[in-house]
């Protein structure tokens, strides 16, 4: 499937600085720069920025985080955590990429079907 802009677009944000309580539910993109403690919920991508903190399990399609999670990702397509990113908890998607200097904390299940 071919992405166009609109999917590549920013849904919504969550602005360093900000913080949100809660369950998140949305379809396209979510980026995270401030706090947010709940739970995340999308068919689309999160972007966590190196601001980013999440107390959170995340359930998507591809994750992108810099910052600091605390809690589980569940990708359907993909997870990356970069460089800057601190991480603990428990991963499970078909692939997963981790920058040199990743702090991992937990487990990783490759499972080509992701649920």
């Amino acid at each position: 499937m071919a992405h166009t802009e609109e999917q590549l677009a920013v849904n919504s944000i969550i602005g360093e600085g900000a913080e949100f309580n809660g369950e998140f539910k949305l379809s396209g993109l979510l980026r995270i720069d401030g706090i947010f403690r709940g739970t995340i919920k999308t068919d689309g991508k999160v972007l966590i920025g190196k601001s980013g903190i999440v107390d959170t399990d995340i359930r998507a399609r591809i994750v992108v985080a810099g910052g600091e999670i605390n809690g589980n990702i569940f990708a359907t397509e993909r997870v990356t955590l970069l460089a800057s990113c601190r991480m603990k908890g428990d991963i499970i998607t078909p692939k997963v990429v981790m920058e040199e200097g990743v702090q991992f904390e937990g487990n990783c299940k490759i499972n080509p079907i992701a649920s």
